[in-house]
Order: structure tokens, then sequence, then C-alpha cells
């Protein structure tokens, strides 16, 4: 292999992250503390619309607080995508309570309205939608639905910051709870970490409670505090959730890069449809409502029949060209936990079926020059034949 090898995603950490990294560390406080209330405050800023942001160590942390704080109980519903993540569904049964997995719309890979009406039952507790790949689920239909049967709603933004729906950010929506991921490969990262995200102070009260052992006050309240740093009460058999401010002190400067890193994300996304349009492929869908962004979090592609390769084929014939992809995502419904735990199969799930078994990621990531994109544009057209 000539070139060296590029990647399926990296980070993007400059300067200004590891300069408030070594602050943190030279401080003494390293774990949540002043850092993680600034970037928690940030993130409901850039949000606006009167939003609150707890901080938490991953994004499957903040689901389980979310779905928590909601009261999500054991024995009750909630509806779920089979093409998404594992972790959507395995907060559910953290709380004992029952993923209802259901198809997708075929073209957005986003849950399907019409799946979640269908599943609803009188055990129902609340809908999880999930943003796939960064492009918008049809949220007024889903909060409809979800006031018709008194649901609640939890999005799983793991994908989509800073993705709109119909002009407001994700994030601000008539939702219950939003939760955002910073996961290493995600539009920004913590390293680790998520964000819970709401506009209800009851929720917002509660996350703050279970993320931290059910503790009445937090470390850095105690701390600074002119009550006694000693003393404090447990009230629910709580989490270790919290962000640590060595992580808090990354988010900070990634969210002021959000913009020009999204711009990058456009630009790539935009050259892949223009250099790949006349291949054998389904690009992904661009945002339905005028003027929205996706955030382009991932470039899903999907090979048709006249690609004359196989999905598994292609990835291995782009690894030898020395470039990674992936597959987003294996659904749930072919998973063991969820196959036999919940009798599963294909064929209830056709759309999501079709889709794992045609899709590929290519790269994209703000690391990436034009000549690192110029070589995942020639290699996908030569080895489909153009």
């Amino acid at each position: 292999m000539s070139q060296e090898f590029l990647p399926f995603a990296l980070p993007n950490i400059g300067e200004e992250e590891i300069n408030e990294v070594v602050s943190a560390l030279r401080s003494g406080w390293v774990t949540t503390g002043p850092k993680t209330r600034q970037f928690e405050a940030d993130f409901a800023a850039y949000l606006g619309d009167g939003v609150e942001a707890i901080a938490v160590n991953s994004a499957t942390a903040g689901l389980h607080l979310a779905l928590e704080a909601v009261g999500v109980r054991e024995g009750d519903e909630v509806i779920v995508p089979s093409y998404t993540f594992t972790a959507t569904a395995e907060v559910v049964r953290y709380l004992g309570a029952h993923p209802v997995i259901v198809d997708i719309d075929p073209a957005t890979f986003n849950i399907d309205p019409a799946a979640i009406r269908a599943a609803i039952t009188e055990k129902t507790r609340a809908i999880v939608p999930v943003h796939f790949a960064g492009l918008a689920c049809e949220m007024d239909e889903i909060l409809a639905i979800a006031r018709e049967h008194g649901l609640k709603v939890v999005e799983d933004a793991a994908h989509s910051l800073p993705t709109t729906y119909k002009g407001r950010r994700i994030g601000t929506l008539a939702s219950d709870v939003t939760v955002f991921s910073f996961y290493a490969n995600k539009t920004m990262t913590t390293g680790e970490g998520g964000m819970v995200v709401s506009a209800h102070p009851e929720i917002i009260k509660r996350c703050k409670i279970m993320r931290l052992h059910g503790i009445s006050r937090d470390a850095f309240d105690r701390y600074v505090s002119k009550t006694p740093a000693w003393f404090y009460e447990v009230i629910e058999p709580g989490f270790k959730y919290n962000m640590p401010d060595i992580g808090a002190a990354i988010g900070i400067h990634q969210l002021r890069r959000l913009g020009g890193f999204h711009e990058k994300r456009q630009a790539m996304a935009d050259r892949y449809d223009r250099e790949l349009s006349d291949l054998p492929l389904i690009l992904p869908p661009r945002p339905v409502h005028a003027g929205d962004l996706h955030s382009w979090h991932l470039y899903p592609v999907r090979l048709t029949a006249e690609a004359g390769i196989k999905r598994d084929d292609f990835i291995i014939a782009m690894s030898e060209k020395g470039i990674g992809c992936s597959v987003h995502f294996i659904p749930l419904h072919l998973h063991p936990v969820w196959r036999d735990g919940y009798q599963l199969t294909p064929a209830r799930f056709p759309n999501a079926q079709a889709a794992f078994e045609a899709e590929v990621t290519l790269p994209l990531y703000t690391r990436m020059t034009d000549q690192d994109q110029t070589r995942v544009i020639a290699a996908v057209r030569e080895i489909l034949g153009a």
C-alpha cells in the first residue's frame, strides 16, 4: 500500500482544547466542576429557547437518565427503531422496561411514524426517535402521535448536532428530553460524553440528582458552598454519570468550532453528491424542509443491484485501497440479544433489513483534506467501474 491508510473517522482537536485541558489539570479540579458548569451553560445558550443542559459521561447514560426522569418503569414499553445502535434499546432494559422495535422509512432510515402508531399498546410509555446520520425525523407527526396517546418523547440526537427541523435546532422542539453524544467520531467531541437537554425544570432536576448517586448536592456545590461541605443527603439510588472537567474542557472549544466543523462537513457532502451521482449508488437524502440543516455526522450510501458488487466485498476492496469504511447499522433485529429475547425476524423489518444489506458509510470528518476526499472518490469510482 503506497499511501497511508485513511481511517473512517478521526477527531479534530486543536490547541485551544489542549490548553483548556491543561488548565483543568493544573487547577486541581478534574472531576465535575467549573468547566463542566461553563460547558453546560454554553451549550444551553447555543441551543437557546430556554432549555437547560446537563453534561454526562456518555449519551447512553443520558438516555438512561432521560427515560428514568420521564417515568419509564418496570414493565413499560418504549418504541425504538431497529436501525440504530444498541444503546437506544439497552437503556430501556436498564429500567426493567421493554423496547418495542419497529421499522424505518426506506428513504431516510428514520423511524416510520406509521410503525410507531401501529406499535402502541396500553403499556407504551415513550417513543425514542433517532435522527439517523444527522437528518431530522418527521417530528411534527411523531409529537402529534405522542400527544394523542399521552406518551413521552425522548430524542436520541447522538448524530444530530447542529441539525435543524423546520428552522429549529434539534434540542429545542416540543419533546420532553433530547440527548446528544460527544463520542470521538461525532460532529464535536469530548472524548466520551453526552448532554441531556430539556425545557422542563422537573426533568432537569431529576437528571441532576440521578446523575450522581441520587445525592441532593453535587460535589462542586458541596465544596464551594458556605453550607458544610461534608453534608449531603442521598434521596434516590442513583447512578454515576457525571462528566469530568477534563472532558468538558475539550467540549467548551469544540462547541465554539462547531459552526466551522459543520461548514466543512456540508461542503464534503456536497462534493460527494456531485462526484458520485452518476454511479450505481443511492445517495443520502437531503432535508425535506427548505433551509434545514443536516449535520452530516455520516455519509451513508447504498449500492444498487447495478453496482455489480456486494456491500461486504465493496468494503474489502476499499480497505485494499487504503480507505476505511463502515456500516450504519447492523439493525437491532439481527443482534442475538434482541432477536432471541423478543423473537424478531427480518421479515418484520423489511426496510431496515434492505437498508442494512446495501448500506456503506464513506469517510467524512473535518480532518480530511481535499486530497483525502479525492482518494475516496477515485477509489469508489474505480471499484464500481466508472
